[in-house]
């Protein structure tokens, strides 16, 4: 096979990093691997496999003819046979598809605002259903949803999967005490609740001061932003949550947390959460998307209801207490996606599927 991923931007987000993970383990596994970013580069191009064959586009428009022509060139001189689109860059394979008829195109789903689904726009992407050869969902809700709102064919769920990044210069440090750390990794978006987070730390900053959180992910510097770091400051926790934007040297940032989580009101499967797995850290999350299937609650982990601050707080507070605890979480954490979320058995059922189509 001769499989293209295609992508809008390398910048922090979940489906920039699954487009990498994708073109990256493909590399090992058939003919030829490639991967194009349509309209930006970002902090992701440099852990692209060097054995992965590499565009950008510089896409200016929704239409942008020199785009399209400059990736048809790159398909036909690498004999691409299949195009694997993520998220928004469905349109443009799409386009490619009626410039080359015999090209198999694939759209990955990655869409994260799983609750909110009944307002999602929907209309081109029913007109261009009919186009693609398969779909690939990143959680069952998204899998129903295509098939039953844009009667899509050959729709599968395929999970996210954690991966180790390639040769990541170790350059992040964390403030705060060693042993006494809280992590986030979600970039700075609304359906993350970051506000929820802070209402916690509120609490935690009277009873155990010494705890610090730590938010890693990317500041869009709007407004959702600037009431995040307004309320840091009506809470006077400066001095217990910290931003430090977007980061790629993930597994050395968990190396200095004691506690990971994830507060969000929103979710599909987050690649933070199986990165937490990944690397064996205790979590406390809320009970949104697809993360029932990952965190059994009080067996690999604590999960509570989505915006609820006092039971948040409370499994907090047993984890912070029991070092014991946080170890034996973690490594039933880490077995959870070890068995179920691997790379190697998500690109097996990948491989299969596109066999089938």
């Amino acid at each position: 096979m001769r499989i293209i991923q295609i992508i809008d931007s390398l910048e922090a987000g979940g489906a920039e990093r699954m487009a990498i993970s994708y073109a990256n383990a493909l590399a090992q596994k058939i003919e030829f691997s490639g991967i194009v970013a349509t309209r930006k580069e970002g902090v992701f191009l440099s852990q692209i496999n060097p054995n992965v064959s590499y565009l950008f586009l510089n896409k200016k428009r929704q239409l942008d003819f020199r785009a399209l022509f400059k990736l048809r060139s790159f398909v036909l001189k690498n004999k691409a046979t299949i195009i694997h689109a993520h998220s928004t860059s469905f349109f443009l394979a799409f386009l490619l598809k009626l410039t080359c008829p015999a090209l198999k195109i694939i759209r990955q789903d990655h869409f994260g605002n799983n609750e909110f689904l009944i307002t999602r726009p929907k209309l081109v992407l029913k007109i261009t259903a009919p186009f693609f050869s398969g779909v690939i969902a990143v959680n069952q809700k998204l899998k129903v949803w295509s098939e039953e709102l844009l009667k899509s064919k050959n729709v599968i769920y395929l999970p996210n999967f954690p991966i180790i990044g390639n040769d990541i210069e170790v350059k992040t440090v964390l403030k705060g005490n060693d042993g006494k750390r809280i992590v986030s990794l979600a970039n700075l978006r609304e359906q993350k609740n970051h506000f929820l987070l802070l209402d916690i730390a509120r609490k935690l900053k009277k009873s155990h001061p010494e705890w610090t959180f730590h938010l890693i992910g990317k500041d869009f510097e709007d407004d959702y932003s600037s009431q995040i770091k307004q309320v840091i400051l009506d809470y006077k926790l400066e001095d217990t949550v910290f931003l430090y934007g977007s980061k790629q040297d993930i597994e050395n940032i968990l190396s200095q947390s004691a506690i990971a989580i994830l507060t969000s009101k929103s979710e599909g499967l987050p690649v933070a959460l199986l990165e937490y797995g990944l690397y064996k850290k205790a979590v406390v999350t809320t009970n949104v998307g697809e993360i029932p299937m990952i965190v059994q609650n009080k067996i690999n982990g604590y999960i509570v209801n989505s915006n609820e601050i006092d039971p948040f707080y409370c499994a907090l507070l047993d984890l912070l207490e029991n070092e014991t605890l946080r170890n034996d979480f973690g490594n039933a954490l880490y077995t959870t996606v070890q068995d179920g979320y691997s790379c190697s058995s998500v690109i097996e059922k990948y491989l299969n599927w596109l066999q089938e189509i």
